[in-house]
């Protein structure tokens, strides 16, 4: 059974599910923490993701979009929409110009994902670039502001353990892609978070260095180190009972792969590869229970998509599908999970009862 520093998943990462009430402002409650990073989607219609976080604060001239190059600010959100405020217990959601279908639009089902950091952050010294820090050690996410130098660097992330996975993105700059970096495919690889593209290899992005307990590594692309531009990274460590970060071989049929985390997961995101193929997003609150979890795409802007691909257990996942985009037979597919903790430090069952 897996022990566990985070006596409560729900204190640092929560889905909250809510329904547009076409109002110019609605305030969404219930998240259990101050969100310092919230990934928002409509389930209803194809709309743009919305991701707004507590370093680069929140408004329409902040929004990001997974599934978009888009800097931020970009795909006309403020005529459709924009998280507009983070507060104790939540956030609020506000219409835009024209329509605010991206967040509120009425009667549409709408999925946000919050994580907790630290707040708005402090100086990090800690890399040859300085950076802007808000980061919970505990649970291992940090959120990193920096500002490229084209030249090979390192960055402070704030987490005193070495990330499995950091995103990255230009935000003055609509026309490059959202980097990541991911333990399943190593630092002489990037992946596209927006696109369904295989790992590109090359040592410009990360300067062929994994990950450090104190520092992530950038080199001199544009995408991840532009001279001069802004830049936001999210970095992710992996904490027993909470988090994991893997890979996984698919077997194509219905009995499919297991994956075990250590925990029953609350969010799963996963990508093939081997070949094309979009990031799938499944969480524990939509439909909620097995096997009816169905999925968002992170890299499009599609409503939520059919269900009955995956099962989530009381220690991992399994693939319940023969889709290439979940379980190809030989295919090879990196995730990230979090969790409701199984055992707590103080050796209490916790959020898994």
């Amino acid at each position: 059974m897996a022990y566990t520093t985070v006596n409560k998943s729900t204190d640092y990462f929560n889905t909250k599910l809510y329904t547009g009430d076409g109002n110019s402002t609605q305030a969404i409650t219930g998240v259990g923490h101050q969100p310092d990073l919230v990934w928002l989607k409509n389930r209803s219609d194809s709309t743009w993701h919305q991701l707004i976080d507590a370093v680069r604060g929140t408004g329409a001239a902040y929004t990001l979009a997974s599934n978009s190059n888009e800097g931020e600010g970009g795909g006309s959100t403020n005529q459709y929409g924009f998280i507009s405020a983070l507060s104790s217990d939540g956030f609020t959601v506000s219409a835009g110009t024209s329509n605010a279908s991206v967040v509120n639009h009425s009667g549409n089902n709408y999925a946000s994902w919050n994580w907790k950091a630290n707040g708005a952050g402090s100086a990090n010294t800690d890399g040859s670039i300085s950076s802007t820090v808000s980061a919970s050690a505990t649970s291992g996410f940090s959120i990193v502001s920096y500002t490229g130098t084209g030249a090979n660097a390192t960055i402070g992330h704030g987490l005193g353990s070495a990330p499995k996975m950091v995103i990255v993105k230009d935000r003055d700059n609509g026309t490059y892609a959202w980097h990541v970096y991911h333990v399943g495919v190593g630092a002489t690889k990037t992946i596209y978070l927006n696109a369904t593209n295989t790992p590109d290899t090359s040592s410009i992005y990360w300067n062929n260095t994994a990950p450090t307990s104190s520092v992530f590594s950038v080199g001199t692309s544009v995408t991840t180190n532009n001279s001069g531009d802004n830049f936001i990274a999210y970095c992710f460590a992996e904490k027993t009972g909470y988090s994991k970060f893997g890979s996984y071989v698919g077997n194509g049929n219905a009995d499919g792969s297991f994956i075990y985390t250590g925990f029953k997961p609350a969010w799963v995101m996963l990508k093939k590869t081997n070949n094309t193929e979009s990031w799938l997003i499944m969480d524990n609150k939509r439909q909620g229970y097995n096997p009816e979890n169905e999925y968002l795409i992170a890299d499009l802007n599609n409503a939520e998509g059919t269900p009955n691909h995956i099962d989530l257990l009381s220690n991992g996942f399994k693939l319940t599908s023969t889709g290439g985009g979940f379980n190809g037979s030989g295919d090879t597919f990196i995730y990230m999970a979090f969790g409701q903790s199984l055992v707590g430090s103080n050796n209490v069952p916790c959020t898994a009862r």
